[in-house]
């Protein structure tokens, strides 16, 4: 294996880190970020098969034995540093993570934690049901110990029956391609995708390109097989592919929450690293000699370390900050240098340095004896047995944790809303259509029905302000008026919202007994324009439309103008800001929707932010989802604020 062929590679990976941290600190400006998953996965597909088919060739058998060793030693020793660092500091410092953590522990140990978090509805992008888990990305290293433990297997096959390296290339591009199909089969536009996206068979499809050309392209045979002429062809091939891929990486036609990705996208993306791996290995061409720099190399070197902490860092320093958006730079610089330096030191520790089962039973000897003699090895030695010692405590007695009361009131809040949310629908539209027909046969009739109706309607509203039954007292205590409560009776309203709306749907259904609430978690505003078009196709669209969205990420004035297309005119369009102080778009949401008041007469901004956001107590520890009491002030402001704005009363 010729370093020269390969050192590009260091660069590849280096790229792909960097695109997976900005995605994850910034998922709005790097909506592709996450490609960079497929980056490793292309990699990973091609440098085994070209192991494997190189043994193949060279000595006729391909040693499984050794091969399991090596992925060994390679892969387990810094990933049980990761579970057992952080199952500590969750022990120390975020002991609402503790239930569940033997199940998270032991799955990655096996191999099979994609699989768990599919089972165990673990979506990668729910950000704010408090499902956050520092856990939740190494999907993406059991399905490459999946493929390790199998594809030896699966080669053996494929030599022994396919034979020729031209029919072992073409099974390949065909499961590939049958992978992706399979992706693009099982999307549902408005599911949720982590099914396809942690899947082992939907995500194959990179892996299986990689693996293609190492049959097709196997780097210790490519010398003499170009001429120069040949390398002009493929430095542009590379400028291309490259070019191509950067373009997916930072674009938002990407973002994994719209359809693109799953029909096609993500399959492109990972041809494109196929073709320009190729040209790397190529010993003819730039790209090696590009790929190859000091900085790349060292982030290439660590970017396990670096993938295994990225979330880890991310979620614990978040969870401690509280004005995230309000110092963004500042925060995103510490998070990255934090996750460097952690990578560094960990590399360090436990992959650089080889451990043998002899030298760990020496310096535990060493850790027991008396007198203590204290050095540089037997205070490392303390160390490492006090992390292990407090991460197994954690692991051993997270059967007995119950999820955290705060987080799980939520879900079970959000759960329940979302179960009775149809139902209340169905009731609200059956009150609209009747006060619909009540309206157009009282319109019929003779004016002096008309009048005596109107008379008789006046009559029992001035009695019911005046002392008369009243409606949800029980809210006036939350800073609304009974002649708000009463006008927001006859309200009616199609709302559309995301987790946050989610938890107070039902609160929302009471207080606004005439109005469909649509409300589900992770929605982001790109879907607005399909759900609105949906409800005005089948003539549900209300006069007045509750829209609440941008917890999850900003949109874009294209969106809001599709939005306000549909809306119309006539329509009054009701749009309630934010309170997300964890992550970077709550400023530049809250901002943008006060500049779009100016240009849409028609839209007005439910400030929530300027009204809670100092309320700390009516909110749960994730700083963003109204608790039970917040969720009470909640439903009251908006409506509040829209039965005052739409003149009901």
């Amino acid at each position: 294996m010729k370093k020269r062929y390969i050192t590009g590679y260091a660069g590849l990976r280096a790229l792909a880190v960097i695109g997976v941290i900005l995605y994850h600190l910034d998922p709005d400006h790097f909506g592709g970020g996450y490609l960079g998953v497929p980056v490793f996965l292309v990699l990973t597909g091609y440098l085994v098969t070209n192991q494997i088919m190189a043994a193949y060739r060279n000595q006729g058998y391909f040693d499984i034995k050794s091969f399991y060793q090596r992925r060994f030693k390679r892969l387990y020793p810094p990933l049980i540093a990761m579970l057992w660092l952080t199952s500590a500091y969750i022990v120390l410092f975020q002991r609402n993570l503790l239930n569940k953590l033997y199940q998270i522990v032991a799955s990655n140990l096996l191999g099979v934690y994609n699989w768990w978090q599919i089972f165990n509805g673990q979506s990668y992008f729910e950000r704010f049901a408090n499902n956050e888990s520092p856990f939740t990305h190494l999907w993406t290293i059991a399905i490459d110990w999946q493929f390790y433990l199998l594809w030896p297997l699966v080669m053996a096959l494929l030599v022994k029956f396919a034979k020729k390296w031209r029919n072992i290339f073409w099974v390949l591009v065909g499961l590939s391609v049958l992978s992706a199909l399979e992706m693009a089969l099982l999307f549902r536009p408005g599911q949720d995708t982590s099914r396809i996206y942690y899947g082992t068979d939907t995500r194959f499809f990179s892996l299986g390109l990689g693996s293609a050309m190492a049959v097709l392209w196997p780097f210790e045979e490519l010398d003499n097989r170009f001429t120069q002429k040949d390398g002009v062809i493929l430095n542009w091939t590379g400028l291309a592919t490259l070019f191509g891929m950067l373009l997916l990486m930072f674009s938002p036609l990407m973002n994994a929450q719209t359809a693109f990705p799953y029909y096609g996208g993500m399959f492109i993306f990972s041809f494109f690293v196929t073709v320009f791996a190729a040209v790397i290995a190529a010993p003819v061409g730039i790209w090696n000699r590009l790929m190859t720099n000091p900085v790349f190399n060292w982030l290439g070197s660590r970017s396990y370390e670096i993938y295994l902490y990225q979330f880890p860092v991310m979620i614990f320093f978040e969870s401690r900050v509280s004005d995230l958006a309000d110092h963004v730079t500042l925060y995103r610089v510490i998070e990255i240098v934090l996750i460097l330096l952690i990578s560094e030191i960990t590399y360090r520790l436990f992959e650089k340095r080889r451990y043998t089962s002899e030298g760990i039973r020496y310096n535990l000897t060493k850790l027991f004896q008396w007198p203590v003699k204290l050095s540089k090895n037997w205070l490392k030695t303390a160390a490492f047995f006090l992390v292990f010692l407090i991460g197994s405590s954690g692991i051993i007695f997270s059967p007995l944790a119950k999820a955290d009361n705060k987080d799980g009131a939520l879900i079970k809040t959000i759960n329940d809303n979302s179960k009775q949310q149809a139902e209340m629908n169905k009731k609200a539209l059956e009150l609209i259509k009747s006060s619909r027909k009540a309206a157009k046969k009282s319109s019929s009739k003779k004016s002096k029905q008309t009048s005596k109706a109107k008379t008789k309607t006046k009559s029992k509203t001035t009695k019911s302000k005046s002392g008369g039954k009243k409606v949800n007292q029980e809210f006036e205590k939350y800073g609304i008026s009974q002649a708000d409560l009463q006008a927001a009776q006859k309200l009616q309203v199609t709302a559309i919202g995301d987790s946050v709306m989610a938890s107070s749907s039902d609160i929302l259904h009471q207080l606004l007994p005439h109005a469909v609430i649509d409300a589900t978690v992770s929605r982001q505003a790109d879907v607005a324009p399909q759900l609105l078009q949906s409800y005005a196709q089948k003539g549900e669209l209300q006069d007045n439309v509750l829209i609440g969205l941008g917890t999850n990420g900003p949109f874009t004035d294209d969106e809001v103008k599709q939005i306000m297309q549909i809306v119309g005119p006539k329509r009054q369009l009701f749009w309630i800001n934010v309170i997300v102080p964890t992550r970077s778009w709550q400023n530049q949401v809250n901002q943008q929707l006060q500049t779009l008041t100016k240009k849409y007469k028609n839209l007005t901004v439910i400030d929530w932010y300027g009204y809670a956001h100092s309320q700390s107590s009516w909110f749960y520890d994730d700083k963003t989802h109204p608790n039970n009491v917040g969720q009470n002030y909640y439903s009251t402001y908006i409506v509040k604020e829209m039965v005052r704005a739409s003149g009901s009363n």
